[in-house]
């Protein structure tokens, strides 16, 4: 469940940074390229902040 939590908070940030580079006007291309290495790290660095020990 912290796992999603985690995941809804990113998807903030991603949001804000990527509206952020579209009203600076930075082309739609590069927005997407963004996102997806944003998208990227959000993954691994939720599942290794909230995964269990072993």
């Amino acid at each position: 469940m912290s796992l999603i939590i985690y995941l809804i908070g990113f998807a903030f940030v991603i949001g804000g940074i990527a509206w952020a580079l579209i009203v600076a006007g930075v082309s739609t291309l590069y927005v997407m390229i963004a996102i997806v290495i944003l998208v990227g790290v959000a993954i691994l660095s939720g599942v290794t902040r909230t995964r269990t020990k072993d």
